[in-house]
């Protein structure tokens, strides 16, 4: 019994990973930004929308203020389910501007 939980925790540990993908914004296409949790085909149309007219996002505040539907706790949980804003996490990016 215990060895069947371990391949059950096993199992479990080695496939978390691979649902846990990260996408930069400026470079996702409508696949990619579709796998991130909190947007769907509709949101990532209007991201790429906003990309191609107004050019890449230059600050996770850019992004927030472009693209509709889109505001500070969307892009919080969108970061913190793997979207990335120039290689980096909605709470990095914004404490390294600060530095």
């Amino acid at each position: 019994m215990l060895t069947r939980l371990r391949l059950v925790f096993c199992v479990l540990m080695a496939t978390s990973g691979l649902a846990f993908a990260t996408v930069d914004v400026n470079k996702g296409d409508l696949a990619a930004l579709t796998d991130i949790k909190g947007i769907g085909p509709t949101k990532a149309k209007r991201i790429i929308d906003e990309r191609s007219k107004g050019g890449n996002f230059k600050s996770w505040a850019d992004f927030e203020s472009r693209v509709p539907g889109v505001g500070e706790k969307s892009a919080s949980r969108m970061s913190q389910s793997g979207l990335i804003l120039n290689g980096k996490p909605k709470g990095v990016a914004e404490s390294n501007k600060k530095k």
